[in-house]
């Protein structure tokens, strides 16, 4: 995977507002690895959650593999922020 840098990091989020699903994916990519970010399972998690509510299969495996790496507690916050991101951005 290409190391993702700020500026992509920043399209990505823009893109990701638009509802484009390539670009919430990218984001869980950066979020569960580390590129350009910290390491954050919730915001993974949910960024996955979105991308696969969107239709990519992938991201489906990804989130389902975090899910067991995290608690539900933590499962059932990224499912929250997932909720709270789709009130807020409806594409």
């Amino acid at each position: 995977m290409a190391c993702i840098d700020i500026d992509s990091l920043a399209q990505y989020e823009r893109d990701a507002k638009e509802g484009r699903a390539d670009a919430l994916y990218n984001l869980g990519l950066a979020y569960s690895t580390g590129q350009g970010v910290g390491v954050d399972m919730v915001a993974a998690h949910k960024w996955f959650n979105l991308a696969a509510v969107r239709g990519v299969e992938a991201a489906k495996n990804w989130r389902n593999q975090l899910a067991t790496e995290m608690s539900s507690g933590q499962i059932a916050e990224a499912q929250k922020l997932a909720r709270e991101w789709l009130n807020i951005f409806k594409h």
